[in-house]
């Protein structure tokens, strides 16, 4: 996790066109230092935040945008339910983003999640905070994922679409 600049703080706004909330910190950047996807904290103001990587980049967010209205989410779906490998790859990816959500979670922040009752959202919710893992709620979410730690849908995308040939400079 990289800890951003002021400059890239300012970028990051400009992205998301507010103060980030919850920022860890940035997760991937591209060459040239702009956030692509951030590293969120688990907890803000008392509330689950709703996943552990954001994407960032206007430019990607665009194509992901675009793609999704296109269908691709139903799609993917279908083939989760016809393919058996790329059902329990992305099974497996979906245990794996759980697994490290709560790994990154503080012992305070454990504790705390714990009193207010959250638990289950960490240890059972995956990617996007799905409950049916076999399932896609969010490509954005699925793809900043896949930036920071790989995985199956987001490498469907990469081949099917080109994201990873998109340059992001916002």
């Amino acid at each position: 996790m990289i800890k951003p600049t002021e400059q890239q703080l300012e970028i990051i706004r400009q992205q998301l066109g507010r103060e980030p909330r919850g920022l860890a910190g940035i997760a991937v950047q591209n060459d040239s230092g702009v956030p692509l996807v951030l590293k969120m904290d688990a907890l803000v103001d008392d509330k689950p935040f709703p996943t552990l990587f954001w994407l960032a980049s206007k430019d990607i967010y665009q194509a992901i945008a675009e793609i999704e209205t296109a269908g691709a989410v139903k799609e993917l779906e279908k083939e989760l339910a016809e393919n058996e490998s790329l059902r329990a790859e992305h099974l497996a990816d979906q245990q794996r983003y759980v697994d490290l959500r709560w790994a990154t979670v503080t012992d305070q922040q454990k504790a705390r999640i714990e009193e207010l009752g959250f638990t289950p959202l960490y240890t059972k919710y995956g990617i996007g905070g799905i409950s049916q893992w076999d399932k896609i709620r969010c490509l954005h979410m699925q793809y900043a994922y896949h930036l920071a730690e790989g995985s199956a849908i987001g490498r469907i995308l990469d081949e099917r679409y080109g994201l990873a040939e998109l340059k992001a400079e916002q």
